[in-house]
């Protein structure tokens, strides 16, 4: 799947996922391929991206996030990779 990581600032991330670990804020879930169409809240905390054996993780502060046909858009005000 497509995922984008996005701040009123800029695109921090684009690129193709395998699996998308999010901060909900009713716990951590998990976005995989095929996943139904969601829009959900986020609190901050930690998004992880993997992609194969690799996982890169970035801290965010709360946002949205909505998954749609394969791509996963999330809007946070801050985000960084740690």
């Amino acid at each position: 799947m497509y995922i984008e990581l996005v701040t009123p600032e800029n695109v921090i991330y684009e690129g193709q996922a395998d699996i998308v670990t999010l901060p909900g804020t009713e716990g951590s879930f998990q976005v995989m391929n095929n996943h139904a169409p969601i829009i959900s809240s986020l609190k901050n905390g930690e998004l992880v991206i993997k992609i194969g054996k690799e996982e890169r993780f970035f801290e965010v502060s709360g946002g949205v996030v909505e998954v749609l046909d394969n791509k996963l858009v999330v809007l946070t005000e801050q985000a960084e990779e740690t």
